[in-house]
């Protein structure tokens, strides 16, 4: 009779511990989640995450709060992201530069994403715009081009810093056409636009969203934008390859993810909860007239997808030859 007690005495801890645990996982998210963005506010990943939040938010259940942490194109809030506790409490929006370009360009990279990262979903794919400022006596990319070569080396382009597309488009551009500029890295597009629109640089390549912003203020004059077809965002702008200059077709994207180990499950509702986010139609029209594409990857699918870019764009940095220490 004892012997009993005791089996269901212990049998009744096991159980209640059982639904102690399926209880703390179920409560997730409890607190609110922070989004780290390895950029300084006011740029284009602040401008895609600002437009995700309400309705994340209402997903979730709980805030969601973006902080900023720039530097190294992206690389010091990747850093922050990859040593913070794998409880889906801390999460990285990051572009392709850091996600992708970095590792390829920086010869001592500061991460390995695949290994220090669990990939939550991919938000958007957007093409880049170039861009010059309006002192630059230029309409369309074939006359800047004749005016580079007619100025070597008195042209300036900024980027939102090393190693980002921002930097090794231009220099694709750079190795596609012969004509000679010299890179100006800031922390951030934001701080990068400030100089385009007060001359300090002459050229940049920057996200459509960001740069047909500016362009319909009439504050910077787009030339050209880097995907096959033409951008709803900015539809006189004709592609590089319309142009006849170079052969060059680069799409970026955007994308969540979370310190390597994160639970499962956590991976899957946070998953949800943006797959649910991006498929809302006011969300896609305001992406769309933006200039972005809502481009919802899960986080297996994004897994593979990172895999498989990774290695494209290493290819890319080598041809272009930018490489950093």
């Amino acid at each position: 009779m004892l012997r009993r007690s005791k089996i269901t005495f212990l049998l009744s801890v096991i159980v209640l511990s059982l639904s102690f645990i399926v209880g703390a996982q179920a409560a997730y998210p409890d607190k609110p989640i922070k989004v780290i963005i390895g950029f300084p506010a006011g740029g284009p990943l602040d401008a895609h995450m600002r437009l995700l939040v309400e309705k994340l938010q209402s997903s979730l259940g709980q805030t969601v709060i973006v902080d900023y942490k720039a530097g190294a194109g992206g690389t010091v809030g990747a850093q922050f992201v990859a040593q913070s506790p794998a409880d889906g409490y801390t999460l990285l929006l990051a572009n392709t530069g850091t996600m992708v370009i970095n590792p390829a360009v920086y010869t001592k990279s500061a991460f390995d994403t695949l290994k220090e990262f669990q990939p939550i979903a991919r938000t958007a794919q957007q093409p880049l715009a170039l861009i010059v400022n309006n002192d630059v006596p230029v309409q369309t990319l074939k006359e800047f081009i004749a005016y580079a070569k007619a100025n070597p080396g008195k042209l300036n382009y900024g980027s939102a810093g090393n190693g980002g597309i921002s930097h090794l488009v231009p220099e694709m551009l750079k190795s596609e056409t012969g004509i000679f500029m010299v890179h100006i890295p800031f922390k951030g597009s934001a701080p990068a636009f400030t100089d385009l629109i007060a001359g300090h640089v002459q050229f940049m390549a920057e996200s459509v969203p960001q740069a047909a912003n500016y362009a319909k203020l009439g504050k910077v004059k787009a030339l050209a934008v880097t995907s096959a077809k033409r951008n709803p965002a900015l539809p006189n702008t004709p592609t590089v390859i319309e142009t006849g200059i170079a052969n060059l077709e680069v799409v970026g994207f955007y994308g969540v993810l979370a310190p390597k180990g994160t639970p499962p499950d956590v991976v899957n509702k946070l998953s949800q909860a943006f797959k649910e986010t991006l498929e809302s139609p006011d969300i896609q029209k305001r992406m769309l007239e933006q200039g972005a594409d809502p481009a919802y990857l899960s986080a297996d699918q994004f897994t593979k997808f990172l895999a498989a870019e990774m290695p494209r764009w290493a290819k890319a940095v080598k041809q272009a030859g930018a490489k950093l220490d």
